[in-house]
């Protein structure tokens, strides 16, 4: 069971850090359904990186860099032109899925420098590693898995905590109100959109740098749409990420359990059951009415129309 729970939390921290960035992205009031091809942005970006320079440090620096960039381009063609968020999403989906199988393309087959491995290597954590059970699968884990619970209680404490978290969840439900307030709300969706990219971006690396950790195209196999899907399950709550990403990391190793247990189900059918229960959750989420985001989420802003 330890085993399982500690393969759980690995399969998803992706999922973690893809969702925690897009929950920041849509409490500005914008939709970026560009999640998958930032995660490729910040995939590529964060192996060649390493693969050059042999530094974690700089990996990742270069991989927020990368999912950043993703969606700061999105940021200008949907907040400065304002042109359709849905489309452009969709559009950014399909350049960061180009882009990385075009720089990437050299790179397949490499795997990631030992000097890497060993920075992002297990480390258990002194008193809270030895508590019965929790210590073994919670805190006995990577250094990026460490960094993804702290990114998770920032952005919660930010989001409920501080004067400008209040201020970004004004400006995602009433924008014009907002603006008549003083708040700088084109300002702040460019900086709350580029950090949800910056977050993508590193969910990317932590596939191409841990979970695999070599290159190969399409790292992020769907869990970018996945993510999009469980920021509604989490209904817009960092701290809830931790139940929904880890919930879907489980489900996506599953069907290895089952082969070690002589348990014979179709491939396909494994491959499918996050999916299915990612629908099924959304339309329980409807039918009880616990959907609803943001109010001008999706919507662009114009201020002349207030």
């Amino acid at each position: 069971m330890e085993s399982f729970l500690t393969a759980s939390i690995i399969a998803g921290t992706p999922l973690l850090l893809a969702i925690l960035g897009e929950i920041i992205t849509e409490k500005s009031g914008s939709l970026n359904l560009g999640v998958e091809g930032m995660m490729l942005m910040g995939a590529i970006g964060g192996f060649a990186t390493a693969y050059y320079t042999d530094s974690a440090l700089i990996a990742l620096l270069a991989a927020m860099f990368c999912g950043g960039l993703g969606a700061l381009i999105f940021g200008f063609i949907t907040v400065t032109l304002r042109a359709n968020q849905t489309v452009t999403g969709l559009a950014l989906t399909i350049f960061g899925t180009g882009v990385s199988n075009y720089f990437g393309s050299g790179f397949v087959g490499k795997v990631v420098p030992e000097g890497v491995k060993k920075s992002f290597a297990i480390v258990k954590i002194p008193v809270l590693g030895d508590i019965p059970f929790v210590g073994s699968f919670l805190f006995t884990q990577s250094t990026f898995i460490y960094l993804s619970y702290i990114l998770v209680i920032i952005a919660g404490i930010y989001l409920y905590h501080t004067r400008h978290g209040l201020y970004l969840s004004a400006i995602g439900e009433n924008p014009a109100a907002a603006d008549s307030a003083g708040i700088k709300v084109s300002l702040y969706k460019y900086v709350h959109i580029a950090v949800g990219g910056m977050l993508c971006g590193l969910s990317g690396a932590f596939l191409s740098l841990i979970y695999v950790p070599a290159w190969q195209e399409n790292l992020s196999a769907g869990r970018g749409w996945i993510a999009v899907a469980l920021v509604i399950f989490c209904k817009w709550n960092p701290f809830m990420t931790f139940i929904g990403a880890y919930l879907f990391g489980g489900l996506d190793i599953v069907g290895f359990r089952l082969q070690q247990y002589d348990i014979h189900v179709s491939q396909y059918i494994i491959n499918m059951l996050p999916y299915v229960i990612t629908i099924s959750m959304l339309i329980f989420a409807s039918v009880r009415g616990k959907s609803r985001g943001p109010k001008s989420l999706g919507l662009n802003y114009f201020r002349e129309d207030r």
